[in-house]
């Protein structure tokens, strides 16, 4: 069994990730002079320094959905968690409302969502279908894009009423994706300020964020927050087969998270569809793959019941992998995920909806 120890370097007061905080030299990623036989090698050598062949998480089973424990909250949450995006934009919104009701019959119970998601059509088609007695049985997770106090508050009142809700058991500050976002959010007068008061008046349980550009980003709100004494309870971040090779969250943030025992939450396990246009995995490879990591939750999205069956199939046979099954995998995936080509939310603006909004993040 590999051995990982993550340790955290301090200095005076301030905590450092400068050994997590190095961005992928392409002269370490595998390229087409690699044999198969050495690249599987390698990958088995990374598998026991990332943590990919460890199990980290304890599992409960419960008519056949595992669940996992979020980070050091102690809340269960199921392995597989339901995207809100896509829960937007089916032509008749009842068929949203079974596809979610389905779903949480089905024993999913982590419902991912955010105020901007389809002009608010997510929130409000969410919150319709956790009437009836739903919304006792999910943790219900959304996010707010606000960086101020003003515009994060008045945000947090809007998806709670959409959702039909009191409360927000995980709301997250979305798009992390700029280096100001940190400073702008724990500043003066800061949307952190905003989230601080709702827990205070218990609209939110729960603090976290969420990004899909850069482990840079991430580890610098990491490392803010720490340097105000503050903890996120979770993290959002993309942890799929093709992240694994370039610019890698699950190489430089996955490792801080495990070690201060912060949830983690993973999402586009298929690159919102684009890395099976690569044709090197299959969908139940691609979620396995996610599964297998210490996440919490793999988020995926489901704009259709047969889309929920895979994803409930996937969480139902998910079996531990071995460090040769990931090593093949990954073996598999090197070429296409060079360049991020499959993960065009790193690479591009077309998933960055503050960018094409700024309106959103208040002035």
């Amino acid at each position: 069994m590999c051995q990982h120890d993550h340790t955290l370097r301090n200095t005076g007061d301030e905590a450092r990730w400068d050994e997590h905080t190095r961005r992928d030299d392409p002269e370490d990623r595998a390229d087409a002079g690699v044999t198969r036989r050495e690249f599987v090698a390698s990958a088995i050598t990374a598998a026991c320094v990332t943590g990919v062949g460890h199990a980290a998480w304890a599992v409960e089973t419960t008519g056949g959905m595992p669940y996992r424990t979020l980070g050091r909250t102690g809340e269960k949450v199921s392995l597989v968690g339901l995207g809100g995006f896509h829960l937007g934009n089916q032509a008749d919104e009842q068929e949203s409302i079974r596809i979610i009701r389905t779903g949480i019959d089905q024993g999913i119970t982590f419902m991912d969502n955010c105020w901007d998601y389809n002009d608010g059509a997510s929130e409000i088609r969410m919150g319709k279908a956790l009437r009836d007695g739903y919304r006792q049985k999910v943790f219900l997770m959304t996010k707010v894009d606000g960086r101020n106090r003003k515009a994060a508050a008045t945000q947090i009142e809007e998806s709670l009423r959409r959702l039909q809700t009191d409360h927000i058991d995980l709301l997250q500050f979305h798009e992390i994706i700029r280096l100001s976002d940190p400073d702008r959010i724990f500043g003066p007068n800061g949307a952190m300020e905003a989230f601080l008061d709702a827990k205070q008046a218990g609209k939110i349980r729960y603090i976290g964020f969420t990004g899909h550009k850069s482990p840079e980003i991430h580890l610098k709100m990491l490392e803010t927050a720490i340097a105000q004494q503050f903890t996120f309870d979770a993290v959002q971040m993309p942890l799929n087969v093709m992240d694994a090779h370039y610019d890698s969250f699950e190489k430089s943030v996955l490792p801080v998270l495990l070690r201060h025992q912060v949830g983690v939450l993973g999402m586009k396990p298929l690159g919102d569809h684009f890395i099976l246009e690569s044709q090197t995995a299959t969908p139940v490879e691609c979620l396995h793959y996610a599964m297998h990591l210490p996440t919490s939750v793999v988020i995926t999205g489901c704009d259709s019941i047969p889309m929920l069956e895979q994803a409930l199939t996937a969480a139902h046979s998910f079996r531990p992998m071995s460090d040769m099954q990931v090593a093949e995998l990954l073996a598999r995936t090197a070429n296409a995920a060079q360049a991020g080509r499959y993960e065009r939310y790193k690479t591009t603006h077309h998933f960055d909806g503050t960018v094409h909004n700024p309106e959103w993040l208040g002035g």
